[in-house]
């Protein structure tokens, strides 16, 4: 009995703050999707009708759109990223130590600084990433005879810049990629080299189904934290544009509902809505490991 009252002791912290801080607003947020609040006068029911409006608001089909395509492309690209990183730099070796903090570096910078440097980084007079591009070129053109991206101008090349922008800030999947692989036992490796095991075959065969587990977390949580992502340099960077609404995604849609034009029903709406498609995401992803898992298992022996 005193064993239990100690643990829900250590416990009570952080239920409150699970309450306060998690259920208290997600019911406050479904409350308010069906209410019109300006955060002036008290907030007036009006039923389906914010979901019904944001099913003909283009800026919102265009957010949508934006962020479904951002989570289909950079999800894959950063959990790739991250695992060639760790794949190449899991051994000790002279120079693995530095490349490690410099691959790890961009994630501990603050957001709005991380954004800061990529506005100057792809300013299309002077910015280093287009100079650079450049090189070789004539009239202003690349190497290879293109007219170099204008990163901020650009609808497609903006959306792309916010993409490139996220495979820079891969540091935590990194380090979990980097134990994982560390993890792994020694000996499966010296048995693979044992039967003349080496190079991509030890990787296809060895290490990425042992690394499957991680490596589908990594992309369900990528996954889930995809919609916030690209606030901070849709923000900074593009603010939203260029017209119409290239680099507007449901995070910045969502904001500026909420805190510059005070919406706050149409916002929580939206906010519902970004829920159920991260549900629906998580969903599905979970479907595709089951069947993996299905089929990875070993069979028994028919007797």
């Amino acid at each position: 009995m005193r064993k239990n009252r100690q643990l829900w002791l250590m416990l009570t912290p952080y239920l409150v703050g699970l309450v306060v801080l998690v259920f208290g607003p997600a019911l406050v947020t479904l409350a308010m999707a069906f209410t019109e609040y300006d955060l002036i006068g008290s907030p007036q029911w009006i039923g389906l009708a914010n979901f019904a409006e944001l099913a003909g608001s283009v800026p919102f089909l265009a957010a949508l759109e934006n962020s479904l395509v951002f989570a289909a492309v950079a999800v894959p690209l950063r959990v790739a990223a991250a695992l060639g990183l760790a794949l190449l730099l899991h051994r000790r070796a002279p120079g693995a130590g530095t490349a490690r903090t410099v691959a790890t570096l961009p994630t501990a910078v603050p957001e709005i600084a991380y954004g800061l440097l990529w506005l100057w980084l792809f300013n299309p007079l002077y910015g280093p990433v287009n100079q650079l591009l450049r090189l070789g070129g004539e009239n202003g053109r690349t190497a290879w005879g293109t007219a170099v991206p204008a990163w901020l101008t650009g609808p497609d090349d903006a959306r792309a810049a916010i993409i490139v922008m996220s495979l820079f800030t891969i540091g935590e999947m990194l380090v979990v990629l980097l134990a994982a692989r560390r993890a792994l036992p020694r000996e499966v490796f010296e048995l693979a080299a044992l039967e003349g095991a080496a190079g991509w075959s030890v990787a296809r065969r060895v290490t990425l189904p042992m690394l499957a587990p991680v490596i589908a977390l990594l992309v369900l949580r990528d996954t889930i934290l995809s919609f916030q992502f690209s606030f901070v340099p849709a923000l900074v960077v593009t603010d939203g544009g260029p017209p119409p609404y290239s680099t507007t995604y449901l995070s910045l849609y969502i904001y500026r509902n909420a805190f510059e034009y005070l919406r706050y029903g149409h916002a929580a709406a939206a906010t519902l809505v970004v829920l159920a498609l991260t549900a629906v995401a998580v969903y599905a992803q979970w479907l595709v490991i089951r069947r993996y898992r299905a089929l990875a298992a070993p069979r028994r022996p028919l007797r």
